[in-house]
């Protein structure tokens, strides 16, 4: 279809897990077409991924892929960077320079220097940067941010929120263990980078409010790894607020089990992202009240990004789905030369800095015997 938008990737070879959720989550609105992909660290799988996925144009690596895309009329509109940590900063520059507009797999980068120069870099650049932090497209997150942006649970008082899983509870020798438990690729912060980001991006999507300060307990409980399995966090939000958030790749019986609760002087909510179609709402001295996805009592933030009848689950797929589709629907406003619809919501390069700053803070904090330390604004 012409009104496709030409997509390139960078990473997520035909085997890799990350790179076949994207893939997925662009085609499922059918706003985007793949047409180009550096897939892999070396030429030789780039090719064979590339080769393996049906793809017209492979590059080597995507710095070339960058250089000849940026030069042919019909080159790609966007690309989508899912490789290890380390390499976003690098990548994401390659392709902002040339105007190409980036979505970009989370956190930002490895590190808050590389966070940094990227923002500079997308601050200096016409072209957008989306951040895939998928939870915030689920309806039911964007129905609980509707509900504190109107004020129905009054001041924010407390923020509680968690994400557990077990996977990394014993030493792992595969491809996606090791790269995210070595602080070369992921950066100096283990679960609190992997999942602890999700965690921190959704309390702050939710309530709308940003962390001033926290105090981090990080540690490896696996004998040898080198970076947090586990992470108890506190933290003090601009305004008053305060919040707790745990997250933890140790905690067997636990899969992905990423939940928020959000207390005010009027009310509270709890949303569970393993049973995401639900979001409870408790006006204070009243009886909880269920939200479903598409059912009654769910509003217009959260029915735009919703596709099908309540009672038939959306999740996963459908959220990452929906941050493709906001991207889709920015990047083709910037291409007609119109100003990107006021309803579009998508996590932004700023978003990513908080994520890497969060994790910096919480490793200065816990090397500090859990000393509170302010986000580096």
């Amino acid at each position: 279809m012409a009104d496709r938008i030409k997509l390139g990737m960078v990473g997520g070879g035909n085997d890799a897990f990350i790179g076949g959720v994207h893939r997925i989550a662009s085609r499922i609105d059918d706003r985007f077409e793949l047409v180009a992909g550096a897939l892999s660290s070396t030429p030789e799988k780039s090719q064979a991924s590339g080769a393996a996925l049906g793809l017209p144009r492979i590059y080597d690596n995507y710095k070339q892929m960058a250089q000849r895309e940026a030069r042919r009329k019909d080159g790609i509109d966007a690309v989508s960077i899912v490789t290890p940590n380390h390499v976003h900063y690098a990548a994401a520059r390659e392709f902002l320079k040339r105007g190409i507009h980036v979505i970009c797999d989370k956190p930002l980068t490895s590190t808050l220097a590389d966070a940094k120069k990227l923002v500079k870099a997308a601050e200096d650049s016409e072209a957008l940067f989306i951040l895939t932090h998928n939870y915030t497209g689920y309806p039911m997150v964007r129905q609980a941010r509707q509900i504190v942006a109107n004020g129905d649970i009054g001041t924010i008082r407390v923020v509680q929120v968690e994400y557990p899983q077990d996977w990394l509870t014993v030493e792992q020798d595969f491809k996606q263990a090791e790269w995210r438990t070595d602080p070369a690729r992921s950066g100096a912060g283990g679960s609190t980078g992997d999942i602890g980001t999700h965690a921190f991006n959704l309390a702050c999507f939710v309530t709308g409010l940003e962390v001033d300060s926290l105090a981090a307990d990080l540690e490896a409980f696996v004998p040898g790894r080198q970076v947090d399995d586990n992470g108890h966090v506190m933290l003090r939000f601009n305004g008053g607020a305060k919040g707790m958030l745990w997250c933890s790749q140790v905690a067997p019986g636990n899969e992905n089990a990423l939940r928020i609760r959000v207390y005010g002087d009027k009310g509270g909510l709890e949303w569970a992202q393993e049973d995401p179609n639900y979001l409870w709402h408790t006006p204070f001295g009243e009886p909880k009240r269920l939200i479903t996805r598409n059912g009654a009592g769910a509003g217009d933030a959260a029915g735009r990004v919703s596709r099908i009848p309540p009672g038939h689950p959306e999740g996963y797929l459908e959220g990452f789905a929906n941050i493709y589709t906001e991207a889709a629907t920015a990047i083709a406003a910037v291409k007609a030369g119109e100003a990107v619809p006021e309803d579009v919501v998508y996590p932004t390069i700023h978003d990513g800095l908080k994520g890497v700053q969060f994790v910096s803070a919480c490793v200065k904090s816990s090397a500090r015997n859990a000393a509170w330390v302010k986000l580096d604004h």
